[in-house]
């Protein structure tokens, strides 16, 4: 297994109006694509995902791809059934072309002169890979979180080009408050010293202190307050309070172990561009805010999944999801999973979770095999 990269020469325009001349996607694909090119199932990823979906490298066997316990031989996502395509989007820090990438007509970083994108962005730059393949429809585009959006724009910007939508804790447009999170979070990068007006490359700096409080605080809302509790409690690291202000408590040292994890290898201007693809997503902006009208132009069928711990994106949000779509007489099965795990439970390997997922896709195997 390893990484592929597909070079873009025609001009991408954003929906800002911003064109970006040249790029590059990074991704790597599991399974064999069929005879007929029937099979594809193209996996978007979240806020801090990447291309590297499942298995590991061979130099690296602890690199284990970040859904593996969905994606791969006779798991949920069947790779002995189906190709599957994980990718790094544009903007992203693992090797597709981003803030971080050398721009080729100032032979320095883009930093912050790369433009701010949207998930419309991001499937257009999806579909140019999928033409590059040879892939005229997608079996399914699955996606979870900030991926689920990625799935449904697929079906509403390219309707006869995904015949199944996999869209898993995920919403229709953010609310006020995780809109809200969205800004505090970049708000701890915006002012750390060291960003630099996103040009800290040049200054051979990290804001690392922005970006560990901007995953502390995201951490905290993908946790569920029983998973914390089960975890963590009121746990003290040692046997009594030292009465000041560093590390006592447990979830206290986790936080923090995670930030700093995060500060190491993210980069900062990709965190700020996903957030904002984030809060600008919402496809019923030009219809006056009318989610009906937006869904009517699909034509796939859809699996919506919600978890009942998940408070960043709520049973509610998803029923959003749901509603439009019946309202269009689209085929759509809803499961809404009883779960601990909050948002993060799209990533655990939870038995009913995982028998929705596999039956779901076995019925999309048969069809693609009829």
């Amino acid at each position: 297994m390893s990484a592929q990269r597909a070079q873009f020469d025609t001009p991408l325009v954003f929906k800002s109006g911003a064109v970006l001349p040249r790029y590059e996607l990074v991704y790597e694909t599991y399974g064999k694509l069929n005879a007929d090119k029937s099979n594809a199932i193209l996996i978007c990823h979240a806020l801090s995902g990447h291309h590297h979906v499942a298995g590991h490298y061979a130099n690296a066997p602890k690199d284990t791809g970040w859904w593996d316990n969905m994606v791969g031989p006779g798991k949920p996502i069947n790779t002995d059934k189906f190709f599957v395509i994980g990718l790094n989007n544009l903007g992203g820090c693992h090797g597709s072309t981003g803030p971080s990438s050398i721009d080729p007509e100032t032979g320095r970083q883009y930093g912050a002169s790369f433009p701010v994108i949207t998930v419309e962005d991001w499937v257009e730059s999806q579909a140019r890979l999928a033409d590059r393949l040879g892939i005229r429809q997608f079996a399914a585009v699955v996606g979870g979180s900030l991926g689920g959006m990625q799935a449904l724009q697929w079906s509403l910007a390219f309707p006869e080009r995904v015949r199944h939508v996999l869209a898993i804790a995920s919403a229709p447009r953010l609310t006020a408050q995780n809109i809200a999170f969205n800004d505090v979070a970049r708000n701890a990068i915006l002012t750390d010293p060291d960003f630099h007006g996103g040009d800290f490359y040049h200054h051979s700096v990290v804001p690392t202190r922005g970006l560990r409080l901007a995953r502390m605080l995201g951490h905290i809302t993908y946790l569920s307050d029983d998973a914390m509790a089960d975890k963590f409690g009121r746990e003290l690291r040692a046997e009594q309070f030292n009465y000041g202000y560093e590390v006592e408590f447990q979830i206290e040292s986790y936080l923090r172990y995670q930030g700093d994890k995060f500060a190491s290898y993210f980069d900062a201007n990709t965190y700020l561009l996903m957030t904002k693809a984030l809060d600008y997503f919402d496809p019923s902006h030009d219809f006056g805010g009318d989610m009906n009208q937006a869904f009517a132009r699909a034509k796939a069928d859809f699996l919506v999944v919600s978890f009942s711990t998940d408070w960043r994106f709520s049973p509610q949000r998803s029923r959003e999801i749901v509603r439009p779509l019946l309202h269009n007489h689209r085929n759509v099965s809803y499961a809404e999973i009883d779960s601990s795990h909050g948002h993060d439970s799209f990533l655990m390997e939870q038995p009913q979770y995982m028998d929705v997922m596999r039956a779901y896709l076995d019925n999309v195997a048969r069809e693609v095999a009829a």
